[in-house]
């Protein structure tokens, strides 16, 4: 399966941004995704997952209460809301995509988009 993210850009803290993630060449709803980011300096870390047909889904604890996790199986799109955003929230966001069971190690995922910056100023 072949991922292209996309959604991010410049916002201004407390500020809200959707990012999408579209698949091609699978079966969108054999696969558990997830998003993870990556800030400069920084080790990549999960952001939030979600099972395939989406009832399941995590969110991690730095931004619990603020964003959400979706997916849209027929349009082959997973997607990631962002509201208050913070300037910590600064990185380049990955999808990324994987069978078997739900994890969060990135190492565990086999698939993954190009990334999309998000930059939150202060």
């Amino acid at each position: 399966v072949q991922l292209q993210a996309s959604g991010g850009g410049l916002v201004q803290a407390g500020g809200s941004l959707r990012l999408s993630c579209a698949a091609s060449g699978g079966t969108f709803s054999r696969y558990f995704m997830a998003w993870f980011r990556q800030a400069p300096g920084k080790e990549r870390e999960v952001v939030a997952r979600i099972g395939r047909n989406g009832a399941t889904t995590y969110v991690g604890d730095s931004v619990k209460g603020r964003f959400t996790i979706s997916r849209n199986n027929p349009k082959k799109t997973v997607y990631l809301q962002m509201n208050s955003l913070k300037p910590e929230d600064t990185a380049v966001y990955y999808c990324a995509a994987r069978e078997g069971i739900l994890t969060a190690r990135p190492s565990d995922y086999i698939y993954w988009g190009q990334g999309t910056l998000v930059t939150v100023s202060s």
